[in-house]
């Protein structure tokens, strides 16, 4: 299993020299399935880049699986290029939430006065399901959903194949009950043993203390997770928008300094833009 990151932001995209390290585009994950199905986790800024890199390699088969309905994880998704070719053929799966459907919730991000192309103008072959808690499978990848604890809801998941577990929890506060959200015990079964989890860490703790509420998550909080959880790898996710190159790197080392001191077993960084993994 491949995991490419083309955008690791939260709430709005940002650029500068000292965003440089890890990028500005918000949400966007592609994922490479042992047969090479693609894969797209969510349509923020970052699904820009990504959809021109896959038509530089000639690929025009996708499923783009959605986590939730906020502005910076849809936003980019009227500038994903292959969407105007009609030899794409594009798979959408998540679950509406508050709209009637995906497509609704797509349409509208691209009707005036919001945007000057309007939705007809897509000519790609799209598909849409809206199942909330429904298990999907691509190819041999077994795909899991979990509730996240988020405002107007979302959903995180579970990606299995060839006994490698990778979960993705963006937008998670945990120890604080959204409607819809679980609780922490939950969060940390749906975790256990997984070789990689990528978790919203969007504050510090003195930040928290102003944030409370808001649908995030402290690293803190998301780092006790990964080691109670005793997962592999742990990557902080979500940076906040002020959050410059080196305090993420603090955040990282600090992560570092707790899991030596509890005698724990996992390896901590910050996801990048255009970072690669495999699992």
């Amino acid at each position: 299993m491949l995991i490419r990151c083309w955008g690791a932001r939260g709430s709005i995209p940002v650029s500068g020299q000292k965003y440089l390290k890890y990028g500005g585009n918000t949400t966007c994950l592609e994922i490479r399935t042992q047969d090479d199905k693609i894969l797209v986790v969510d349509a923020g800024s970052g699904i820009r880049e990504a959809g021109n890199f896959l038509l530089k390699q000639n690929r025009h088969d996708y499923t783009l699986l959605m986590t939730h309905a906020h502005w910076d994880h849809i936003m980019g998704f009227p500038f994903f290029k292959p969407i105007y070719s009609s030899k794409t053929k594009l798979s959408v799966w998540g679950c509406m939430f508050a709209q009637e459907s995906i497509k609704d919730l797509l349409s509208r991000i691209m009707s005036a006065p919001h945007f000057p192309v309007d939705f007809s103008s897509i000519r790609a072959n799209i598909s849409y399901a809206d199942a909330c808690n429904h298990h999907y499978e691509l190819g041999e990848m077994k795909i899991t959903p979990i509730a996240l604890s988020h405002p107007n809801q979302g959903t995180g998941f579970r990606f299995v194949e060839a006994d490698r577990c990778f979960i993705f929890l963006t937008d998670n506060e945990l120890g604080y009950p959204h409607e819809g959200g679980l609780a922490y015990q939950e969060y940390l079964d749906f975790c256990r043993g997984a070789d990689l989890l990528i978790h919203d860490a969007e504050y510090k703790e003195d930040e928290y203390k102003k944030t409370r509420g808001w649908g995030h998550s402290t690293y803190n909080a998301a780092l006790k997770l990964a080691m109670e959880a005793g997962v592999k790898k742990f990557g902080i996710f979500h940076h906040n928008q002020e959050r410059l190159d080196d305090e993420i790197d603090a955040m990282v080392d600090d992560c570092k300094k707790i899991i030596s001191k509890q005698g724990a077993h996992l390896k901590c960084f910050a996801v990048a833009q255009s970072m690669e993994i495999i699992i």
